[in-house]
C-alpha cells in the first residue's frame, strides 16, 4: 500500500519535506545538537507556517458556512421528497445561487483539505523513516549495516520476528530493516557480537532517537511514562478542534451533527499515537500545538471582522475571479450572461428565475450601489435593460 501511495504525488512531496528535515538536522548538528525529536518540532513549525494561508482560507469558509447552512437547509426542506428531474434541477440551481450570493463555492471547504491530506501522508512517511531522508542519521545506520553484513545477517535471526521473509542482500535492505528497530531490538543487537564500530554507531543512534529518556522508535507503553504521548495528543487535539469549531445551528435549532467530530477525532488521535512510534506521536503533538497557536491569531483576526464584512470581501474575491476568467477566455460579459440566461431558461420557468433574482436583491437592501454577485444576476439585469429599451 505504501508503495502505491508513494508512486504518485506523495513521492515528490515526501522528497521535498525530507530535504527540509535534513536541512534542519544538519543545522542543529553544526552546534553539536544531534536529536531527531527537536528536528521534528522545528520541522512541524516550518510546515505549518507554509500551510498557514490554507488554514486562513478554510476558516473563512467555515465562518461563511454558518450563514450558508441555514439557507441550504431551507431549500432542502422545500424540495424534500421531490425526486423528479425538474425539482432536482431547481434545488441545485437555488443551492448554487446561495453559494454565489455569498461569493463561495461548495468545494471551498474541501480544497484546503484535498491539498493538506497528501502533505499529511508524506509527513508520516518522513517522520516514520528518518534514515531515508536525513543523511547524517543514515550514515550511522550504514555503519551498523556494514558491521552486520561483515558478521553475517544471521545475527538478526533472533532479533527480527520475520527474519525469514526479509530481503537482506544489500546495505540498503539492512538499513530498511534497522529503520523500524525499537530500543529492545537495539539492545539485543549490541550483544550480538558485531564490531566495535557498529556498537559505537548504535549508541549514537540511541542518542539521536532519545526524547527525555524515551526512544522515538518505540511505541507507547501503558506501564511507561510514554503513555503520556497519546494522552497529550488527545488533549491538544480536543482544544484544537474546539478552537476551530464554528457554531452552526440546524433548522430545528439543534447543534450541528459535525460537532461530534470534536470528540471522535481526539480519541482517534490518541488511539493512533498508541499504535505508532513515539516519533509520529511527537509530530501530532507538535502539529496540534502549533495549530492552536495559529488558530488563536486567526480567531482573533476573524472575530474583529463582522460576518457581513466577511461576506462582502468574499463576494469581491468571487467577482475578481469571474472577471479574470472572462478576460482570459476572451468572452465578454454580455456573451457569458446570454449563455447563462439561455441555460437557466431551458431548465426552469421564468417565474422561478425571477424569484431567485429577487431573493438576491433582497439581501442587498440598504446598499444603493448594489452590484450582482453571480452571472445569473448579471443576465437578469441585462434582460431587464433590453426590455426597457424595447418599451421605449
Amino acid at each position: 500500500m505504501e508503495a502505491i501511495l508513494l508512486s504518485g504525488i506523495l513521492k515528490p512531496i515526501a522528497s521535498v519535506l525530507g530535504l527540509i528535515m535534513n536541512g534542519i538536522y544538519e543545522f542543529f548538528h553544526l552546534f553539536g545538537v544531534k536529536n531527531i525529536a527537536l528536528s521534528i518540532f522545528v520541522f512541524t513549525f516550518i510546515v505549518k507556517t507554509l500551510m498557514f494561508p490554507l488554514t486562513i482560507k478554510q476558516q473563512r469558509f467555515s465562518r461563511l458556512q454558518s450563514r450558508i447552512t441555514p439557507e441550504i437547509q431551507k431549500i432542502q426542506a422545500k424540495y424534500k421528497g421531490k425526486k423528479d428531474q425538474e425539482s432536482m434541477q431547481k434545488q441545485q440551481m437555488e443551492t448554487q445561487a446561495v453559494y454565489q450570493k455569498y461569493g463561495a463555492s461548495p468545494t471551498s471547504g474541501c480544497l484546503p483539505l484535498l491539498i493538506t491530506l497528501p502533505i499529511m501522508f508524506a509527513l508520516y512517511r518522513v517522520i516514520n523513516n528518518i534514515p531515508d531522508f536525513v543523511k547524517l542519521v543514515r550514515d550511522e545506520y550504514i555503519v551498523v549495516a556494514k558491521s552486520i553484513e561483515a558478521s553475517g545477517t544471521g545475527v538478526l535471526s533472533d532479533i527480527v520476528a520475520n527474519f525469514e521473509n526479509l530481503q537482506l542482500n544489500t546495505i540498503d535492505d539492512i538499513v530498511k530493516s534497522l529503520g523500524v528497530f525499537g530500543s529492545s531490538q537495539w539492545d539485543k543487537l549490541l550483544n550480538s557480537g558485531i564490531s566495535q564500530e557498529g556498537i559505537n554507531a548504535i549508541k549514537n543512534i540511541g542518542k539521536v532517537n532519545n526524547f527525555f529518556g524515551l526512544s522515538i522508535t518505540n511505541t507507547p507503553n501503558w506501564r511507561s511514562v510514554s503513555i503520556l504521548i497519546p494522552l497529550i495528543s488527545m488533549g491538544l487535539n480536543f482544544v484544537q478542534n474546539k478552537m476551530m469549531a464554528v457554531k452552526t445551528k440546524t433548522k430545528d435549532g439543534e447543534p450541528n451533527p459535525m460537532s461530534s467530530m470534536n470528540v471522535v477525532m481526539p480519541i482517534m488521535s490518541g488511539f493512533f499515537c498508541l499504535m505508532l512510534p513515539i516519533g509520529v506521536g511527537l509530530y501530532w503533538i507538535a502539529n496540534s500545538l502549533f495549530s492552536i497557536i495559529q488558530q488563536f491569531f486567526v480567531n482573533k483576526r476573524l472575530d474583529k471582522m463582522d460576518i457581513d464584512e466577511l461576506v462582502e470581501k468574499s463576494q469581491e474575491r468571487a467577482k475578481k475571479k469571474y472577471s479574470k476568467s472572462i478576460s482570459t477566455s476572451g468572452t465578454s460579459i454580455s456573451d457569458l450572461a446570454r449563455k447563462q440566461t439561455k441555460s437557466i431558461e431551458s431548465k426552469t420557468d421564468s417565474s422561478e428565475e425571477s424569484n431567485i433574482a429577487n431573493n438576491s436583491a433582497d439581501d442587498s437592501d440598504g446598499n444603493s450601489s448594489y452590484t450582482p454577485s453571480s452571472i445569473s444576476e448579471i443576465a437578469n439585469i441585462m434582460k431587464n435593460k433590453n426590455k426597457e429599451k424595447g418599451d421605449k
